[in-house]
């Protein structure tokens, strides 16, 4: 009400929710040091998103909030009734953030790259993540995690499992790792709804289906059949996420479908591991 946003909470609850339902991926927008809060409130809400199933988001952007002129904001800087978060306060919460994300999250950005002129108050550090990559701040988050040039051929790569609720559902995350969990080669995110929800869902195609709402393969780009020794791109990573998720669904909970909320791109290789197109999704008989 004090930043005249345009809905409440239960709005927000209940988008994630009808969202996740339908296979997709929830990225939040996140604005700390708002008019009203304070870093003690922020660093609340962080902690509140990833042990309350209501939210749970996949992904997130941290827009710290500064400043600008002729804002609303503005009058209220000028006038001392607001003061927005200092560039070592949003570093520190920022370090605390890090320090609570779950594997399963992926931090997308840390600070909107507004022009420092722009800004009269307020953080002004647009490189932090660079900053916070050379301090070594330590972070699980998918981002952090993903391998890059650090890729080994033969590096020991072994299968994990995180489950967790979310959105009156279960989540299911699995990854691909090093032994030690601190290189990503790739994930699947597989959504098991209430089976209320599941057996009425308000889209035909997902009824009594369980839903893969992402797959992802990091590295270097390869030609396609082809394969690198700097790359764990086509090493069949992503074909053995998608069995694991169609033995867990049908096993653990009894379900005879999968369905995949899927791009126009990859929809043939999809095909190639027995799914077909039904409206807008990829699914298969388990």
């Amino acid at each position: 009400k004090l930043n005249n946003r345009g809905h409440d909470i239960v709005a927000t609850i209940v988008a994630t929710k009808l969202l996740k339902e339908a296979g997709f991926k929830i990225n939040y927008h996140l604005m700390p040091g708002m008019y009203g809060s304070s870093f003690e409130k922020d660093l609340k809400m962080f902690k509140e998103l990833f042990s309350n199933p209501d939210f749970q988001p996949d992904m997130i952007k941290v827009y710290p909030c500064v400043v600008t002129r002729n804002s609303e904001l503005f009058k209220l800087w000028k006038a001392g009734k607001y003061q927005p978060l200092t560039n070592k306060e949003n570093e520190k919460l920022i370090i605390a953030i890090k320090k609570i994300i779950p594997p399963y999250v992926r931090i997308t950005r840390l600070i909107r790259d507004i022009p420092e002129e722009s800004i009269e108050a307020g953080p002004n550090i647009s490189n932090l993540r660079q900053i916070l990559q050379q301090k070594k701040v330590p972070c699980h988050c998918i981002r952090c995690r993903e391998v890059r040039a650090d890729y080994q051929a033969r590096e020991n790569i072994v299968l994990d499992r995180i489950d967790y609720p979310a959105s009156d559902g279960k989540e299911i995350f699995l990854q691909f790792v090093s032994q030690d969990k601190s290189k990503l080669f790739a994930l699947l995110r597989l959504r098991i709804n209430n089976p209320e929800t599941s057996k009425n869902h308000f889209l035909s195609v997902l009824k009594n289906s369980a839903i893969m709402r992402e797959l992802h393969t990091y590295g270097k780009s390869t030609k396609l059949k082809t394969k690198s020794a700097d790359s764990p791109q086509h090493l069949g990573l992503g074909k053995k996420l998608v069995l694991e998720a169609e033995k867990i669904a049908k096993q653990e909970f009894n379900l005879n479908k999968l369905s995949i909320i899927s791009g126009v791109g990859v929809r043939g290789y999809y095909e190639k591991l027995g799914y077909e197109l039904e409206e807008e999704y990829m699914t298969k008989k388990l």
